[in-house]
């Protein structure tokens, strides 16, 4: 428990004899409001004076017992105040109860002046007890409101003072989540920022205002109302908008110039303590993705449940994102195969501190080129699905390097699927890319013999489920644009894009996760899963939006330099082939479509996997051109 600090024992003390003398005023008052026919020098104050103290000592002990000294009056609310009062009602009524059980004296005999007459009196009418609850409920009451008022006065001194007005700010909804963020921005002291103005599509707010905040116009006229309060900041407050009304508000918002902030939902709050403002977050590049992000039917993974799962490459972008969506569904067991040890030894203890152990997370250092480490790893495990994320997958990259990204992508998938087959795997799922459709580099080109490979061992298998997942860029995996463009803002530029008409499909890591570990509740063997990805993005429309939301203006501020295509890069992306597509047919979730297998030679396939250790550099691209005659990366004369 959290040692009080001297500061709190003085203030409670301080508040408890406030309190106490709050409450020897009152019932002395209602006292002396129910003897006013009698003369004070006839009072035998002796008998009933004792019971000041009693009295103050119960109301002080409910209040404790209540915790009413524990309470921020600073940034208390109704449901504090009424706890308040029900505190003082019972204290109250125990108070009349020892006064008539316990005490016994209550009544006295008392000459009245006028008459000379001697009548027997109660020396604390009960009735004066409800006078004075109401009297110490009053006071009470007010001093912690005038405490507040004090409080506030002296807040909106600072905010308008010279020190803090130079951050002015506008929030964006003038629901529930915008009145709970300018209540802890004002309680805050305006550290954070002066609010000035409230915008609300709800036209039935416009006019009105939240604690001394303006609801003004519509989003729609964003830019004017900033201009107007001259607002150099904005807190986008509608969790529950539509992701293209969120996408569009955000365009809006940028067209201001000013820092945009993204406030939490109310579900994210898990307790009364969390602090709004501890939650804020700069608006994302994935904020202005063009289409929805795509949520899966949890159900369909439920067949990794108590399973023992394999990740090969789980230590990556994509993979550590697998595993994590993997842990969501209590396996059994999760087995990390990896190459490189540092990220799959970080991912472990990630998952371990959340999950207490259950999964129980392992992790086997090796590589998918060496079939005899595979089969020690299987032999081990004995895993029932497996997820081949192992692949070398940087396009420029891999054009230097042919020769190792066909070692990687095709004899590691080829080797993870035999011993798969061979171990009787229920569930293959291989993670492919759009890259592979009509090739024009190695990498693509690769992935395509790996999707070969795995319709292969869905024709032949019998106890294995093999299936593969097509998808397009992953925004923040490892060598990803986002990441580069970044790191070329933090040093002030220029954003390099290779063409100003290049365009891609994008996705989150989350959404090529999940869909991942659906296709393998979906498959039924040999189909590609391709998600719906809506509309390609051009990615000099990314590197503009990327430079705003960092407060920069193109061109002016950042300057975006063209480069030219590397080689092997496409201006756009495919996600099926020609073939597939007169075969393509939704899935039981409308935004995935899978594709059939295509007529292929196995044989032809077989034959040159097995020349792969003989392979040289120089003759790659022609081995690459004969398994997959698409491919378009190599010079033909």
């Amino acid at each position: 428990m959290r040692k009080m600090s001297l500061s709190s024992r003085s203030k409670i003390a301080l508040l408890i004899l406030l309190d106490a003398f709050f409450i020897n005023i009152s019932y002395v008052f209602s006292l002396v409001l129910h003897k006013l026919s009698i003369h004070i020098s006839e009072y035998r104050w002796v008998q009933f004076l004792y019971r000041f103290p009693v009295l103050t000592f119960i109301l002080i002990v409910t209040f404790l017992i209540f915790k009413i000294y524990k309470v921020s009056w600073k940034t208390s609310s109704f449901l504090d105040i009424f706890k308040l009062g029900v505190a003082t009602c019972i204290a109250s009524v125990v108070a009349a109860f020892a006064d008539y059980f316990i005490m016994k004296s209550n009544l006295i005999s008392v000459k009245l002046i006028t008459t000379g007459e001697s009548i027997n009196y109660k020396v604390y009418p009960y009735a004066a007890y409800f006078d004075g609850m109401l009297i110490t409920l009053a006071l009470i009451i007010g001093s912690r409101v005038f405490y507040r008022m004090v409080d506030t006065i002296i807040k909106e001194r600072y905010r308008h003072s010279e020190s803090n007005s130079n951050k002015r700010i506008m929030i964006i909804g003038a629901g529930a989540m915008g009145a709970t963020v300018l209540k802890e921005i004002q309680q805050g002291g305006y550290r954070f920022g002066n609010p000035v103005v409230i915008v609300d599509d709800d036209k039935n707010k416009s006019g009105y205002s939240i604690s001394g905040v303006p609801i003004e116009g519509d989003c729609d006229s964003i830019p004017e109302i900033a201009k107007k309060y001259k607002v150099n900041e904005i807190i986008f407050c509608i969790p529950s908008a539509e992701p293209e009304r969120k996408k569009e508000l955000f365009n809006i918002c940028m067209s201001t110039g000013c820092e945009i902030k993204v406030s939490p939902g109310l579900d994210e709050l898990s307790n009364a303590k969390d602090k709004v403002y501890e939650k804020f977050r700069k608006v994302d590049i994935l904020d202005l993705l063009s289409r929805p992000e795509v949520k899966l039917d949890p159900d369909v993974c439920k067949y990794v449940t108590g399973e023992t799962v394999l990740v090969t490459g789980g230590g990556g972008s994509i993979g550590s994102e697998l595993c994590r969506q993997i842990a969501r569904y209590k396996p059994d067991k999760i087995v990390i195969f990896d190459i490189y040890e540092n990220e799959a030894f970080t991912l472990k203890n990630s998952l371990d501190a959340k999950y207490y152990g259950t999964p129980e997370i392992a992790i086997r250092i090796g590589s998918v080129r060496d079939i005899t480490r595979l089969k020690e790893v299987f032999e081990e495990f004995h895993p029932s699905c497996v997820f081949h994320a192992a692949a070398h997958k940087h396009v420029p990259l891999m054009e230097d390097s042919p020769l190792e990204a066909v070692k990687n992508n095709i004899l590691g998938t080829y080797n993870t699927a035999l011993c798969s087959n061979d171990y009787k795997v229920k569930n293959f799922v291989l993670l492919s890319t759009d890259k592979a459709v009509n090739p024009a580099n190695v990498m693509g080109a690769t992935k395509r013999v790996a999707e070969l490979i795995v319709q292969h061992f869905a024709r032949i298998s019998t106890d294995t489920k093999f299936a593969a997942v097509r998808f397009g860029n992953v925004l923040g995996s490892h060598g990803s644009v986002i990441p580069i463009f970044k790191n070329q803002l933090e040093n002030g530029g220029p954003i390099t894009v290779t063409h100003p008409d290049i365009t891609r499909y994008f996705m989150t890591i989350p959404e090529a996760a999940q869909l991942v570990v659906q296709a393998g509740g979906l498959a039924n063997g040999g189909e590609i899963f391709v998600l719906d990805m809506g509309e390609p993005v051009k990615i000099v429309t990314l590197a503009e939006n990327l430079i705003k939301l960092s407060g920069f203006e193109p061109y002016k501020d950042i300057d975006i330099v063209f480069t030219g295509l590397r080689p092997g890069e496409k201006l756009y992306e495919e996600l099926s082939l020609e073939e597939e597509n007169a075969n393509r047919k939704t899935t039981q979730n409308s935004k995935i479509f899978v594709t059939s297998p295509i007529d292929y030679d196995d044989d032809l396939l077989i034959e040159y996997i097995g020349k792969i250790n003989k392979l040289s550099p120089q003759k790659t691209r022609k081995f690459l051109k004969a398994l997959v005659p698409n491919y378009t990366g190599i010079d033909e004369k």
